[in-house]
């Protein structure tokens, strides 16, 4: 759907840039040559999100994502070891791994740091893979649940007109 939108949408838009960006015959040394070089630069990179439709546009949700932890950075004076930084690291990155799959991020790592001492035991996770969000080994009360008819959230540039 996403795709489609963007083939009938964007790319059109997309070409039309590009195709004004190379008739522009600006000046190199002039701050709109510099632009209009810079914007030739990057357009394979650009042009990326119109390939798959589960690309985003924009990188706002990571930039969400990371937020917490940018305003948190003095509190990570007190991470005085290479291995406590380490640590942290990886329970950050566990909850918001957990927050991004619908997982409450408490449970999941409840669940987490009980089954891994025991893991391959019988009664117990088999594998590290057993743990990553998409398994079938993760148990209900972990997931979030969401109300049955909502959708997903779109872009202002998705909405219909």
């Amino acid at each position: 759907m996403r795709y489609n939108n963007r083939e009938l949408k964007s790319r059109p838009v997309f070409n039309e840039f590009y195709k004004w960006i190379e008739d522009l015959n600006a000046l190199p040394n002039t701050l709109l040559g510099k632009a209009a070089h810079y914007a030739l630069s990057q357009k394979k990179y650009l042009g990326r999100y119109l390939l798959d439709g589960r690309l985003e546009i924009s990188n706002n949700r990571a930039e969400r994502s990371i937020k917490p932890f940018v305003i948190g950075r003095k509190n990570w004076l007190f991470s005085n070891t290479p291995g406590g930084a380490r640590a942290s690291a990886i329970y950050y990155s566990l909850i918001i791994t957990a927050k991004e799959n619908g997982l409450n991020p408490f449970e999941y790592l409840t669940w987490i740091l009980t089954n891994m001492p025991n893991l391959g035991k019988p009664g117990y996770a088999i594998s590290i893979t057993d743990f990553l969000p998409n398994s079938g080994k993760i148990p209900k009360k972990v997931f979030i649940s969401m109300p049955k008819n909502k959708e997903t959230e779109k872009y202002a540039w998705e909405e219909k007109q």
